[in-house]
């Protein structure tokens, strides 16, 4: 009777044993490197998750059209993805800004795909030592623009907008007409304080300015594909513009008042439909906007 109880009490431990290495096998992230995740976003467009910004995949009949490369050494995993929908080549790159995380395989595709961007973004990575190798040529973009820009034609057109300086100053908006998507890079990352990048143009003071000009220069849209985030609504992307609006207004009131950055980032008051916000930049966007503010 004892050595019954033994017995059982040791195939428990054991069961648990097993059972707390399956739950711990489950709580972490799959072996192996560079592992990326792919959802459908509609017919025809996916966005491909994990290594820095969100990549776009939009298959047409010619081929596939990729929205940012991801970090450095992610160009496999992207491919690996995008072969799970299509066996396609990449014809095209667009990227939208100038950001490691979202230009950084470039390099990995080759020279006959078409790399497409702001011209700011091309002057930016001139400046990064990631691409001083005369090698990695071809990661920079072949085709610049400055306001706005169409690839592709017909069905498959792609419009590229860029409204002034926000995250950067080459950001650009994407846009898959035929199916009312926008990708909006890191001009609009996720629900929360952006990064301002002033060392690439970015700023503070004009981001309300900017996000005001593409909700009303952009038309047909009903999805977003953020930079660094779930899959969101025109409505998001509206309501960041109002966030963006209202942080600029209590950092200059706040300047105007003469109180320090540290202290008006630690009373920020805004609406409270923004509570859910992420607010860990808060105090370096308001030292940020206090350094362009005269």
């Amino acid at each position: 009777m004892k050595r019954s109880r033994v017995l059982m009490a040791v195939v428990a431990a054991g069961v648990a044993m097993m059972a707390g290495r399956g739950l711990l096998a489950q709580a972490q992230p799959p072996a192996g490197p560079n592992v990326a995740g792919i959802e459908k976003v509609k017919d025809g467009l996916y966005m491909i998750t994990g290594g820095g910004g969100n990549t776009a995949a939009y298959l047409t009949p010619d081929g596939v059209v990729l929205v940012d490369t991801k970090l450095a050494n992610w160009g496999q995993a992207i491919l690996d993805k995008v072969r799970t929908v299509s066996d396609k080549p990449i014809t095209h790159i667009i990227n939208t800004h100038t950001h490691g995380d979202h230009v950084g395989s470039n390099e990995f595709f080759p020279a006959s795909v078409e790399v497409v961007a702001h011209a700011n973004v091309s002057t930016s990575m001139a400046r990064m030592p990631a691409f001083a190798d005369p090698a990695k040529k071809h990661a920079f973009p072949d085709k610049t623009y400055t306001d706005r820009m169409t690839v592709l034609s017909g069905n498959d057109a792609i419009d590229l907008y860029h409204f002034g300086p926000a995250h950067t100053n080459g950001d650009t908006f994407v846009v898959f007409r035929r199916l009312r998507v926008m990708h909006g890079g890191d001009a609009f990352s996720a629900k929360g304080t952006p990064l301002l990048d002033r060392n690439n143009g970015g700023s503070g003071v004009t981001y309300p300015e900017t996000i005001a000009k593409a909700i009303a220069g952009v038309k047909g849209v009903d999805t977003v594909i953020p930079g660094h985030s779930t899959v969101m609504t025109w409505q998001d992307f509206v309501d960041f513009g109002e966030f963006t609006r209202a942080f600029l207004t209590a950092a200059q009131a706040a300047k105007k008042a003469g109180r320090t950055a540290d202290d008006a980032a630690a009373a920020l008051n805004l609406p409270a439909k923004f509570k859910d916000y992420t607010m860990t930049r808060a105090k370096d966007n308001v030292a940020a906007i206090y350094a362009e503010l005269p």
